[in-house]
């Protein structure tokens, strides 16, 4: 998920009365529910080995333990040297719970996406992900937002009517419930919608793999993705539809084999999204000077009018070695 829903987040679990445990309980939350994004550091030395170490080892059980450690390590530590004006006390413990729930927030928040985590790193590399979630979730976003804000303004309009002070914590339940209500909502129209592609053939054939990732806003609204023998097939589909018929689905057919294809994957970079892909689709163009490989995991496939996203490019020459590689969240338009 974005760093803002992590903060967002954050907040909402330490106004639930983790603030009034220990001082810098906020602090620390904030802090941990966005550590492990510290992983994007790996970005600086290129777009392949962003996607390599990525939701790494940072983002597994073991990374989010050692850095609730750290972090609840580092504020106790600094707490101890700032002079504050008497209120509550610095408790170590209560430190460290709320770094692990701020470190595991963000391990829950990134597994319901599409993207997934790897939870089980360094011993296993499997990917895990529940695909109900969109990355950056606008719906989300504003039920935080507004159980946060409303009623931290309402307590602004107690005080200065001399009424006493509002309560915060109705307004962070209200958020993490609302989180899980909209998880269970989506979650249901997610099985909804693999129930749907599952119960049909695509161009005269059966489905052999086949997934349905989240759109944002619109928690019915889904885009399957079908792996039958000879293509792909990439559609809408709305999990409320009576009829339970997906929309036209585009075909994508599978492409030939071919040395330069095998070529391309076998690269270092090739095989860095192939662990990453779920549902990688190659396309191969030929020129004067080599190869043009180009793999998109269609998890989050765009139209063909649309930017290009989750896309690897490998040049080769003719003699199949490679000239260059790259990976693009979001690239150029497509030819």
């Amino acid at each position: 998920m974005d760093n803002l829903t992590h903060t967002l987040t954050a907040v909402a679990i330490s106004q639930t009365g983790l603030n009034r445990k220990t001082r810098f309980a906020t602090l620390t939350l904030i802090l941990a529910a966005n550590a492990p994004d510290i992983d994007v550091l790996s970005g600086l030395k290129g777009s392949v080995t962003y996607l390599e170490y990525h939701r790494g080892i940072a983002h597994s059980l073991l990374g989010i333990t050692c850095l609730a450690f750290i972090i609840s390590g580092l504020i106790y530590w600094m707490g101890r040297k700032v002079q504050t004006k008497p209120g509550l006390p610095l408790n170590s413990r209560w430190l460290l719970i709320a770094a692990l729930l701020g470190t595991g927030s963000h391990l829950l928040l990134d597994f319901t996406n599409a993207y997934g985590v790897r939870p089980f790193l360094p011993f296993s590399g499997r990917w895990y992900a529940w695909d109900i979630m969109p990355i950056i979730d606008p719906l989300l976003l504003a039920v935080l937002t507004l159980g946060l804000a409303v009623p931290w303004l309402l307590r602004l309009v107690s005080e200065e009517v001399g009424v006493g002070k509002g309560h915060l914590v109705p307004g962070a339940v209200f958020c993490l419930a609302a989180m899980v209500a909209l998880w269970g909502v989506r979650d249901f129209a997610h099985r909804r919608a693999l129930s749907i592609l599952d119960s049909h053939t695509y161009a005269g054939e059966d489905p052999e793999r086949f997934g349905a990732f989240p759109v944002a806003l619109n928690p019915f609204t889904w885009t399957g993705v079908v792996e039958t023998e000879t293509a792909f097939h990439v559609g809408s589909l709305n999990a409320l539809d009576g009829s339970g018929v997906p929309d036209e689905m585009e075909a994508l057919d599978k492409p030939q084999p071919s040395p330069a294809l095998a070529a391309a994957m076998k690269t270092h970079a090739g095989k860095v999204f192939l662990d990453f892909a779920r549902f990688p689709w190659a396309q191969m163009d030929e020129s004067e000077e080599g190869y043009h490989v180009s793999i998109s995991d269609l998890r989050f496939y765009r139209p063909p009018a649309a930017p290009r996203s989750f896309t690897l490019d490998v040049e080769l020459d003719k003699n199949l070695r490679t000239l260059s590689d790259a990976f693009y969240f979001a690239g150029p338009r497509r030819d």
